[in-house]
C-alpha cells in the first residue's frame, strides 16, 4: 500500500509453497483478509517470493494470465519479488542451503533472468521494480581468499549478463527494473560496508569496462546504467546483527550514490550478558531451532566482534567476555522484549526516522519469515501476524521525527 514514505508491503516467503499452485493457493487465502484489514479502499501492494519450481510455472502464459487477472481482481499489486531462497524454505532444513544456487553457477543467473521477465510483466505501468538476491555466495564454503576472489569475480560475471537483461527490458517496454543485493552475515557480501567495498571496487571498475566495450557507451553513461539497475537490499535486521549503524550505511552509501532498492524491514534478536548472564544463556538455548540460519555476532568487553556460524556454535563457545550477541532470527517487529532477551526493533524505528528525514527508497518490504519456528507462546494465526506486523510499521512511520 502506498504511504508518504514509499510503498509498504510485506514478503510472501511466510506463506509456504515451492510449488506454484500451492503457493497461489496459500495467497489466495491470506491475501484478501490481509488487505480488507489495512488497505480496503486502495490497492495493496505485494512482495512475492517465488521459488525455482514456481518460477518456472509462472513463466507460462496462461498461468501467468490467470495470476495476473487474479490480481487485478482483488486490487493487488506486484512490485517487488524475493529471488534469495532458490528451493525449498518451509517443511525442510534449509541453513546455509539458503545461498544454493549462488552466483557462481548457471542455475541463478537463469533463475534471475525468469524472475525478472515475469515481474516486467505484472508490474503496474508508473513504477519501478526490484528483484532481491543473495550475497553473491556463502563465505564459509571457500577456504582461502583465492577461492573467495575467484567466486566473487565469476557472481560479479553472472550478473553482469543479467544487467544486459535488464537493459534489454528497458529498451523493449521501459519498465525501469533493478537487481538488489542482500548483505548476509557469512555470505561474501556480510555486510553492507562489504557491499560498499565490492560495489565501488569491483562491480563499478568490472562493469564500466564490460558496457563501454560491449555498447560502446562512454564511461559516465556505463557507471549511471549500473548505478541504476543493481542496487541494495537494506535488511535492517542483517545490519544490526553486525553491528552496522544506519546513520553511516546511509551516508556511506550516499557517498558514492549507491542506490537502496529497497529496506526489508526486519528485527534480530539481542542478548545483553551485562546482567544474568546465565538466566540469558538458557533463554536464548530456546530459540536453537534446526530449519534456518542463525548467525550469531558476539560483542566482547574490549569491544571486538566475535563470529559465529550459527546458534549452537554461539551457544558452545559462549564466555564471560562476551557483554553482547546478535542473533539472526527475524524476529516480530512489534515485540521489543522477549523475557530476558531484547530485540533490536531500535534499529528499525532509527532507520525509518532517516529515511523519513532523506527518503532512501520507494520501497519498503517487511520480512518477518520465522513464526513457525518460534516458541509456543509466541505463535499467532499468520494472517493477524502479518496484519499486526505491517500496523507497527505504519505507527512507526507516523511517529513525528525528533532532532538530536
Amino acid at each position: 500500500m502506498k504511504t508518504p514514505y514509499g510503498h509498504l508491503t510485506y514478503c510472501s516467503n511466510i506463506h509456504p509453497g515451492e510449488i506454484w499452485e500451492d503457493h497461489f493457493a496459500s495467497l489466495k487465502e491470506h491475501l484478501p483478509y490481509i488487505k480488507a484489514q489495512l488497505a480496503p479502499d486502495q490497492p495493496f501492494g505485494l512482495g512475492l517470493r517465488i521459488a525455482n519450481e514456481a518460477s518456472i510455472a509462472l513463466s507460462k502464459p496462461e498461468k501467468l494470465a490467470e495470476f495476473k487477472e487474479w490480481l487485478t481482481a482483488e486490487n493487488i499489486y506486484v512490485f517487488v519479488i524475493n529471488g534469495f531462497p532458490y528451493g525449498g524454505f518451509h517443511d525442510t532444513i534449509v541453513k546455509d542451503q539458503v545461498h544454493t544456487p549462488d552466483w557462481t553457477t548457471d542455475q541463478r543467473q537463469e533463475y534471475t533472468f525468469r524472475l525478472f521477465r515475469i515481474l516486467s510483466q505484472l508490474l503496474p505501468d508508473d513504477m519501478e521494480g526490484g528483484v532481491s538476491t543473495p550475497p553473491l555466495s556463502y563465505r564459509l564454503w571457500w577456504e582461502s581468499d583465492t577461492q573467495r576472489l575467484f567466486a566473487t569475480e565469476k557472481a560479479t560475471a553472472h550478473m553482469l549478463e543479467v544487467l544486459d537483461e535488464l537493459m534489454r527490458i528497458k529498451k523493449e517496454t521501459g519498465r525501469n527494473l533493478h537487481l538488489d543485493i542482500e548483505p548476509e552475515p557469512d555470505g561474501i557480501l556480510d555486510n553492507i560496508a562489504d557491499f560498499i567495498e565490492w560495489y565501488t571496487k569491483s562491480l563499478l571498475p568490472t562493469g564500466i569496462s564490460y558496457l563501454m566495450a560491449k555498447y560502446q557507451v562512454e564511461e559516465s553513461e556505463a557507471k549511471e546504467v549500473i548505478l541504476n539497475h543493481i542496487r541494495l537490499c537494506y535488511d535492517i535486521c542483517h545490519a544490526a546483527v553486525g553491528y552496522e549503524q544506519p546513520k553511516t550505511i546511509l551516508k556511506e552509501l550516499q557517498k558514492y550514490g549507491i542506490k537502496v532498492g529497497r529496506i526489508q524491514i526486519s528485527s534480530a534478536l539481542k542478548v545483553d550478558f551485562t546482567e544474568e548472564p546465565q538466566a540469558k544463556l538458557q533463554a536464548i538455548k530456546a530459540f536453537n531451532e534446526p530449519v534456518y540460519l542463525h548467525q550469531v555476532v558476539a560483542q566482547t568487553d574490549e569491544e571486538e566482534l566475535e563470529h559465529y556460524p550459527d546458534l549452537p556454535q554461539a551457544l558452545a563457545h559462549y564466555n564471560g567476555h562476551q557483554r553482547q550477541w546478535r542473533v539472526h532470527f527475524h524476529v516480530p517487529l512489534f515485540i521489543a522484549q522477549y523475557g530476558l532477551l531484547e530485540s533490536t526493533q531500535s534499529q528499525i524505528e532509527e532507520t525509518l526516522a532517516l529515511h523519513k528525514q532523506n527518503s532512501c527508497t520507494s520501497f519498503l518490504e517487511v520480512e518477518t519469515y520465522t513464526w513457525g519456528v518460534l516458541p509456543d507462546d509466541m505463535q499467532k494465526p499468520i494472517g493477524d501476524s502479518i496484519i499486526r506486523e505491517l500496523e507497527w510499521v505504519l505507527k512507526t512511520l507516523n511517529n513525528p521525527v525528533t532532532s538530536e
